[in-house]
């Protein structure tokens, strides 16, 4: 996975006023830590954060942070937005190495078309979005793939249909249900109504007295 380079700029005062300012500047306050560095208080460009970030590897580009002229790997993590304007308020720059194991979440795409469930006029219910891996930062895949060629109505397919690069683990639990194939929507609605019905049909008491 190539590396993006971004500039972090040092020597921003804490505290919400000093925030505040910076963000009306156009930058984003954030902090780097890691393999014993004592936190550094950053700031990055908004702009030039978003362009760093928009290739396919997406939450898991791999960043050369320049820090006044020392470059550390990074990963940028717990990204904090803005409630109203969902706008990135904070970041968090993680120091990596390259031979060491980190975990990730990757995305999850669905590819081929579930046939089967199409001309059933079935519903595709993906349920699993992303992917809980194991890797060195530069084999974190941008994302895996699940083919649904095979998928049917009342079928599913799990994590262990997922075929994963070499050089990743998996942290999810195979068993768990990536996308299933679910009948259309009328014909649910219809079975669960029968169902309903038939639980509150009781049977007639046959019990009477005798004297």
């Amino acid at each position: 996975m190539p590396e993006t380079t971004l500039t972090a700029h040092t020597g921003r005062e804490i505290g919400s006023s000093s925030t505040r300012r910076l963000r009306t500047e156009g930058k984003i306050p954030g902090v780097v830590y890691g393999h014993g560095t004592d936190p550094i208080p950053v700031a990055v460009v908004g702009r030039e954060f978003q362009i760093a970030m928009s290739g396919e590897a997406g939450l898991n580009t791999l960043l050369s942070l320049d820090v006044d002229g020392t470059k550390h790997l990074t990963l940028a993590r717990d990204i904090q937005h803005h409630p109203v304007r969902n706008t990135v308020s904070h970041i968090d720059f993680l120091i990596v190495r390259r031979d060491e194991l980190i975990s990730a979440e990757v995305p999850i795409n669905l590819v081929g078309e579930a046939v089967e469930v199409a001309h059933g006029d079935g519903i595709v219910d993906q349920q699993l979005f992303t992917l809980q891996v194991k890797a060195k930062p530069t084999d974190i895949p941008p994302s895996v793939d699940i083919d649904i060629s095979s998928l049917t109505i009342g079928g599913a397919l799990h994590v262990s249909d997922i075929t994963i690069p070499a050089g990743v683990e998996l942290e999810t639990d195979l068993d768990a249900t990536v996308v299933g194939g679910n009948p259309p929507r009328v014909q649910a609605a219809t079975t669960a109504e029968a169902a309903e019905g038939a639980e509150e049909v009781a049977p007639a008491d046959a019990d009477t007295d005798e004297g």
